[in-house]
C-alpha cells in the first residue's frame, strides 16, 4: 500500500493535522498495521518538500504546534494517476510454500506433514477471520473477504502439492 497516496486521499476530504491523518488512516485502513506517528509525519515532510500538501496553518496549544495540511492541485493529480494506474497481480512464482515443500523433499523430511501443517494453519487463521467479518462493519467485511479469498486458493495449491507429492519428490530427487 502506498502510505503517501493513501494519505493524499484522505487530504482531498479536507485539510488535517497529522494526528487527525492518523487517526483516520487507523480506521479505515490500519485495522492490523496502524501507522506509527513518526511516518505520518515524515511522510508528510517528504510530500511537502515535494510540493505535493502545503501547510494551511499552525495551531499552538498544549502541547507541540499542530500543522495543518492540505493537498495541492498537483497533490490531486498525483493521486488521480494512482488511482488510475492498475496494480501489478502477484502471481506468487516465489512462494515460500513451494520452497519449503521442495526442501522438505531434497532433505527426507515428512514433506505431507508440512502440507497438513501448513493447512491445519491456514484453517485457523480462516476461522479467525471469518469471525471478525460477522462482528465487523462493511469495510471489514470486504477486507476479510480478500484474505480470506487468498487463504482458499492457498488451500487449493496446498491440496494440488498433496495430490502430486510422489511425484514431485521422484522429479525433486532424480
Amino acid at each position: 500500500m502506498s502510505i503517501s497516496h493513501t494519505l493524499l486521499g484522505l487530504l482531498e476530504t479536507g485539510p488535517r493535522h497529522g494526528y487527525d491523518l492518523k487517526r483516520t488512516f487507523d480506521e479505515r485502513f490500519g485495522h492490523d498495521r496502524p501507522l506509527h506517528y513518526g511516518q505520518v509525519y515524515s511522510t508528510m515532510s517528504r510530500l511537502l518538500k515535494n510540493g505535493l500538501v502545503e501547510v494551511e496553518g499552525i495551531e499552538s496549544g498544549e502541547g507541540p504546534e499542530r500543522k495543518r495540511y492540505a493537498i495541492t492541485d498537483a497533490g490531486v493529480t498525483d493521486v488521480q494517476g494512482w488511482l488510475e494506474t492498475p496494480e501489478k497481480p502477484e502471481p506468487y512464482l516465489q512462494s515460500t510454500l513451494y520452497t519449503k515443500l521442495v526442501l522438505a523433499l531434497l532433505t527426507g523430511r515428512d514433506a505431507a506433514a508440512l502440507l497438513d501443517t501448513q493447512r491445519a494453519e491456514h484453517l485457523r487463521l480462516m476461522r479467525e477471520l471469518t469471525r471478525r467479518k460477522a462482528g465487523g462493519d462493511l469495510a471489514d467485511q470486504l477486507i476479510c473477504d480478500h484474505a480470506l479469498f487468498h487463504l482458499e486458493a492457498d488451500l487449493r495449491w496446498l491440496e494440488t502439492a498433496a495430490a502430486r507429492l510422489d511425484k514431485l519428490a521422484t522429479e525433486v530427487r532424480s
